[in-house]
Order: C-alpha cells, then sequence, then structure tokens
C-alpha cells in the first residue's frame, strides 16, 4: 500500500516537471523579433464564458451524461487553448515590461514593473490551470481553477495598455479582443 502511494506521488511530480519543462521551452521566443507583434488577442468574454460554472451546471442539466462528458471535454481543449496563448503573451509581456524598466521616465519604470510582475503571476497560473484542465479532461466532472487566470489576465491587459500609453501613445498594446 505504501508503495503505490510514493509510486503515484513520483508520477504526478513527473508530470508536474514534465509539464514545466514542456511550458518554459514552448514559451520561449527569438530575441530579434519585435514582441509586440507576436501577442495574439484573447477574446476574453468567450473564456468567460469557458470558465462560468453556470454553464456547465445549465449544459449538466440538459444534456444526457455521455453527451456532457464530451462537451465538457471540448469545452475544457478550448480553455486549454486560452490558457496557453494567455501564458504565451504574459511571456511576450514580462520581455517588453523588462526591456522598458531601464527607463528613464519613473512613472514609465513603475509601469513596466508592475506589468512584469503581473505577467509572472499570470504565467505562473496558466501552468497550473493548465495542469487542472489536464487533470479535468480525465475526469470532466471534476472541477477546475482557470479563474485565475481569466483575472490575471484582464489585470495584465490593465498593465500592459498603461506601459504601451506611456511608451507610445499613438500605438497602444492590445492582448484582448473587444467585440
Amino acid at each position: 500500500m505504501t508503495l503505490a502511494i510514493i509510486l503515484v506521488i513520483a508520477a504526478a511530480l513527473a508530470l508536474v516537471f514534465i509539464l514545466g519543462v514542456t511550458l518554459s521551452r514552448s514559451l520561449q521566443i527569438s530575441a530579434g523579433t519585435s514582441l509586440a507583434g507576436k501577442i495574439q488577442p484573447i477574446d476574453v468574454e468567450a473564456f468567460r464564458n469557458l470558465i462560468d460554472p453556470a454553464e456547465d451546471d445549465y449544459l449538466r442539466r440538459r444534456l444526457p451524461a455521455s453527451e456532457f462528458r464530451l462537451v465538457r471535454r471540448e469545452r475544457l481543449r478550448a480553455m486549454a487553448a486560452y490558457v496557453q496563448t494567455a501564458g504565451k503573451n504574459a511571456t511576450f509581456l514580462v520581455r517588453m515590461g523588462q526591456s522598458a524598466l531601464t527607463a528613464g521616465d519613473a512613472q514609465t519604470a513603475e509601469a513596466a514593473r508592475r506589468l512584469v510582475d503581473n505577467a509572472l503571476l499570470l504565467r505562473r497560473n496558466a501552468a497550473f490551470a493548465l495542469l487542472r484542465i489536464y487533470i479535468a479532461l480525465a475526469w470532466p466532472n471534476s472541477g477546475l481553477a482557470a479563474a485565475p487566470v481569466l483575472h490575471g489576465y484582464e489585470q495584465l491587459n490593465g498593465s500592459a495598455m498603461l506601459l504601451g500609453r506611456l511608451q507610445n501613445p499613438a500605438a497602444p498594446v492590445r492582448i484582448s479582443v473587444t467585440l
């Protein structure tokens, strides 16, 4: 019994390690490219709809159990795509913020520091949310925690817009899609 518990814990830790290495390698970018051009805007309203527990409850009540599990898995895959994009965008924004930290203007440097802090927090939350989403793919009736990613992304959007306005008022950084 103890050996089985140790093996399960070791397997879970190995999965977390592999996921971390995969995410860190997939989020790396080349230094010579324009960071602002690599940002992929996210439809925040669609993302909010995917993580809304009321939507899941509605689908659970209206669909047969087998069909609900299929729909739930598709929604989880879409949610994972949003979370991965948010993590990639956060990586780009960390680099943009780090390059703006050396600005002579104190207001711009403070906005850049805030952007870097928010982006690093979002990257961490995105990695944990992806792990929970992949677990939920195996057990579609389980709960998940992608809400911190959405909240962090909305904060990151505000920080990126502020830094963009301070650096270049004519070309703001857009990381979300508005309808």
